[in-house]
């Protein structure tokens, strides 16, 4: 063909048509315009040549293409794209020389010329050009690492601070002032923060903790709820607040007995529902139904000092007052605060900061504020128990379904676990048959109560004797046959039962020393209102009696526990001395297990620990 031969030497005229008409610039999938001879060519052969010619030129317009790509990339001065390919139309960085301007590959090899290329450098210019120029146009995730001015290491400032910093330290304070700072991932939840407390200060974990959000300077405090963020919600407090660790048994107290935290004239309906006290609980937690609770409160009004007694509404939507009476029609109603936008909150001293009516205080703080206290909504009701349900009904309202499962998850975990909370036996131990060594000589205990019977009474005349003090006191006095058995089991202690039973309850977790009345039952109130919790304390009144106190129906009763002496020996007793008992950890655990003079037996009991 015509165009594989190398044309002669052509003379240069300076006024030849090649250089007085340049040719027009084409783009690269174009073919180039014919010239006058291949027009008057293209005349004289038949129009299917055309058809070659043109294949021909695409072929090798292509494989031009390809070979400048790969000859660019070694270029120094060309700049790099995001995603590593090179970039003929950004500006040379700064500091570096402008390359001069390069004749296109149709200006450089003419068209006329035959290309040789050998196989092993065609190779390694396809691998060239397979690891950069043919790579997708991904977006370069760290386009800072690509330019000449940036330092190639990333600094802790360029990403995001949810990214930057997976952790972060949470200060933490016990009940007596020390604090441990935790090392707290972002997506730790309040429930797994106590787990991990608990464990590091050796506490049983018995689902009681809880984490609480305490605002000193509001006055305010409440506890997260266990599905809380940790994090999340200490970025919602002032520097002068903190977190405190504590027990609270009333956490999820309503879900056991909801009769006693909703009062049934102060829950209505605004739709019809089948079902009383029974079905309150799930009414409340399905979001279709419209639960309602309603009553007077005490409200501060907004920039004032004084309060105003209203009636309040609370539903799915909010809190609501009505501007006549009682009335609940919808044009005299009025929004007081959202549920979303804040958490509600108790006072902890609100008649002294903030005037209170009545020592059942609360609170709806908004997230937003932090320090200043113009835009809390105070609230204030007449007893304990209408603040509990306003505070429980608020949870509810706000959280539903997610307080049922942080509630049902231990229940689950500890059914899960029971196949294996009995131990297993050993071989020896089932081995074992019940002896009786009370005379001369050993019998087998055959009847299975009788054998009951002789292991209770031999555990606790060693947990006698291990203290050195007598058993027969721990009885009522008409029980003769059981205190004479006990006194023959137990002996004298070289410890001085006198001393040692005068001073051994100050180990227990219980005994919280010297306090006074109102310190007790701010301790019982801020771990929670449930029947059976309690402490004892040393009395004020008598420097030789203590007190217990103790929580039944939200309500905080103290008993006085008075020293008796019979026979030389003194005993403590609750009932003027109907029931004696040698020292305080036995008089505990008779109640715990009795509810006698008592409204209840002792439940729980309020702790402290130290972190």
């Amino acid at each position: 063909m015509a165009l594989a031969g190398r044309p002669g030497p052509r003379p240069h005229h300076p006024y030849s048509q090649d250089s007085a008409e340049p040719p027009a610039p084409r783009g690269p999938g174009e073919p180039a315009a014919p010239s006058s001879a291949a027009r008057s060519r293209q005349s004289a052969h038949p129009p299917e040549d055309d058809v070659d010619l043109e294949a021909l030129v695409s072929d090798m317009s292509a494989s031009l293409e390809s070979l400048y790509a790969a000859c660019s990339m070694q270029s120094d001065t060309t700049p790099l794209r995001q995603n590593g390919q090179h970039s003929r139309d950004q500006p040379p960085p700064s500091g570096a020389k402008p390359a001069p301007p390069q004749a296109s590959p149709q200006q450089k090899v003419q068209r006329s010329q035959p290309v040789h290329i050998l196989a092993a450098r065609r190779l390694q210019e396809e691998d060239q050009q397979f690891k950069t120029s043919s790579l997708p146009a991904i977006p370069n995730p760290f386009p800072e690492l690509c330019g000449t001015e940036s330092p190639p290491a990333l600094t802790s400032g360029s990403l995001p601070p949810s990214q930057a910093t997976a952790t972060q330290d949470v200060r933490v304070f016990s009940e007596d002032g020390t604090c441990k700072v935790v090392e707290t991932p972002v997506d730790m939840t309040a429930r797994d923060l106590c787990q991990l407390l608990a464990h590091r200060s050796h506490c049983v974990d018995d689902n009681s903790w809880a984490l609480v959000e305490h605002h000193l300077h509001l006055g305010l405090e409440r506890c997260l709820e266990d599905h809380e963020l940790v994090v999340q919600v200490q970025t919602t407090m002032a520097s002068e607040s903190k977190f405190l660790f504590r027990k609270n048994y009333a956490k999820y107290e309503f879900f056991k007995n909801p009769a006693n935290f909703f009062p049934e004239q102060m829950v209505t309906w605004c739709q019809q529902s089948n079902g009383g006290q029974t079905q309150l609980l799930q009414n409340f937690l399905n979001s279709s139904s419209c639960p309602e609770i309603q009553g007077f409160l005490h409200v501060k009004e907004m920039g004032r000092k004084s309060w105003k007694k209203l009636y309040l509404c609370l539903r799915r939507s909010g809190l609501y007052c009505s501007t006549k009476g009682s009335s609940k029609e919808p044009r005299h109603l009025q929004l007081l605060a959202d549920l979303e936008d804040g958490s509600v909150f108790s006072l902890i001293s609100g008649r002294k900061q903030y005037s209170a009516p009545t020592d059942f205080g609360f609170c709806i703080k908004p997230n937003k504020v932090l320090h200043e206290s113009k835009e809390l909504r105070l609230l204030c009701a007449e007893d304990e128990q209408s603040r509990t349900c306003w505070m429980t009904a608020f949870r509810l309202l706000k959280y539903g379904m997610l307080l049922y499962q942080s509630y049902r998850v231990p229940q689950q975990r500890k059914a899960s676990l029971s196949p294996f909370s009995t131990p297993v036996r050993s071989v020896s131990e089932n081995s074992l048959v019940a002896m009786d060594f009370s005379g001369q000589t050993g019998r087998v205990i055959d009847n299975p109560a009788e054998a009951q019977s002789a292991a209770l009474e031999e555990g606790h005349a060693w947990r006698v004797r291990s203290r050195g003090v007598g058993a027969a006191a721990a009885l009522p006095d008409g029980d003769c046959k059981r205190s004479t058995r006990m006194n023959a089991l137990g002996s004298q202690s070289p410890l001085h039962p006198s001393n040692l039973s005068a001073v051994i309850h100050r180990t227990q977790h219980w005994f919280h020393g010297r306090i006074t009345r109102e310190e007790s039952h701010r301790i019982i109130k801020q771990q929670g209102l449930v029947d059976g919790l309690f402490l004892l304390r040393d009395s004020q009144s008598n420097p030789k009696a203590f007190v217990l106190t103790l929580c039944h129906h939200q309500k905080i009763k103290n008993f006085q526990i008075l020293p008796c002496e019979d026979d030389g020996q003194v005993f403590f007793s609750l009932d003027d001395g109907n029931t004696k008992f040698s020292d305080l950890i036995q008089l505990v655990d008779f109640y715990q297990l009795n509810k006698g003079v008592l409204p209840c037996k002792l439940k729980h009991h309020c702790v402290r620990v130290a972190l």
